[in-house]
């Protein structure tokens, strides 16, 4: 088509964008398969690539919750790590799982990055958003997350009122650890693994012991549920939780 007046061809006044599949951040929630998001239901059995975190060897509990609800023929992206302190994140492997994820997006096929609990809650899937975000159209699928699966399953309310809630790691330094307990109403300490008596002990020293109740493996087959106080060993589960509330009952 010639412009006005001109006989050359007229550009195009918009540019046409290349279209390209969706990643999804899906939530799958703390462990139990029934605890899912009917819209994270909906992209599972939809979607044709599915990318799941996991340790170095073994299973992936991202992927053994969300295994019920896949469908036959899925390509899997498996995102295998290290898990230890120190070494996680790894960024030559959230690069190449990048990678392997663009390569699928730019085909026109829609991707799920599903990860346990909630995908920007010390999600893993936070750090393959910060290398996609700019170049794919992405959603982001909340999921449930262990804080309130783990207060679920004690029959502990997290916090009410005006109370201030603090959700702690426990590999933190005990100075600091112990800072940060002290001065909140409510804390969750979570990756307790081999910091369980550290982390026994401050709570100890301050006085809220009695108060301290311990749950891993929340809503999963193998799930315990415990107060602290009577909790012997030296480490924990990595998905372990110890919830505190100073008033002792969230309604009090």
């Amino acid at each position: 088509m010639a412009g006005p007046g001109t006989g050359y061809p007229m550009e195009c006044s918009q540019t046409v964008k290349r279209s390209t599949g969706t990643l999804y951040g899906v939530g799958v929630g703390p462990g139990d398969p029934e605890l899912i998001t009917l819209k994270a239901l909906r992209i599972l059995k939809s979607v044709p690539v599915v990318a799941w975190p996991a340790p170095l060897s073994g299973e992936s509990l991202a992927r053994s919750i969300a295994a019920p609800h896949m469908r036959d023929g899925q390509v899997e992206i498996p995102i295998r790590m290290p898990i230890e302190a120190g070494v996680f994140p790894s960024g030559e492997v959230y690069d190449e799982a990048a990678q392997k994820i663009a390569h699928h997006l730019e085909a026109e096929r829609d991707v799920a990055a599903i990860c346990e609990g909630d995908p920007f809650f010390y999600g893993s899937f936070m750090y393959l958003f910060g290398r996609l975000a700019d170049r794919f159209p992405i959603e982001v699928i909340p999921g449930i997350t262990s804080l309130t699966a783990a207060a679920a399953v004690l029959g502990h309310p997290l916090a009410a009122r005006n109370d201030t809630l603090a959700v702690v790691p426990a590999p933190l330094e005990e100075g600091v650890l112990e800072r940060r307990i002290a001065d909140c109403d409510a804390c969750v300490i979570i990756k307790i693994g081999r910091h369980l008596r550290k982390l026994r002990r401050i709570i100890d020293r301050l006085g809220l012991l009695n108060n301290a109740h311990y749950v891993e493996y929340a809503t999963m087959d193998q799930q315990r549920t415990s107060p602290l106080a009577d909790i012997m060993i030296d480490s924990a589960s990595y998905f372990s939780i110890v919830l505190i509330h100073k008033r002792g009952d969230a309604w009090q």
